[in-house]
């Protein structure tokens, strides 16, 4: 069974950097594609950034530049290094992996999230 745990969330000002961690078990994250969506309240959901299972990556326009989507297959754990944050990046983080489609969509595995709040 597919378990996703995110971690690294936190409180920051504008312009500050947090990086989240994914840490998943039951599947092997170098075998799938993996994202991270965010969700604030009264906002659209967003994929922010998938991993494909060539190595390659894909950005929102929202945060291309700025954010950046890694793998550690030794340890098992997705990653999104956040910097230069805006506080409209303010949401709930949540870490996606499907065993089948790429990208993944919402409806696919994923963990319980990490909030991220971002102050002006």
């Amino acid at each position: 069974q597919v378990h996703l745990v995110e971690s690294g969330g936190g409180s920051v000002q504008a312009g500050g950097s947090l990086r989240l961690s994914c840490a998943a078990s039951g599947a092997a994250i170098s075998r799938h594609c993996m994202a991270w969506f965010r969700q604030a309240p009264g906002k659209e959901r967003e994929r922010v950034a998938s991993a494909y299972k060539d190595g390659s990556t894909r950005y929102a326009d929202s945060v291309k530049g700025r954010f950046t989507i890694s793998k550690d297959n030794a340890k098992n754990t997705l990653y999104l290094q956040m910097n230069s944050l805006k506080p409209e990046d303010s949401a709930m983080y949540y870490c996606v992996v499907d065993l089948v489609l790429c990208p993944p969509i919402w409806y696919s595995h994923r963990g319980q999230g990490t909030q991220v709040t971002v102050s002006s």
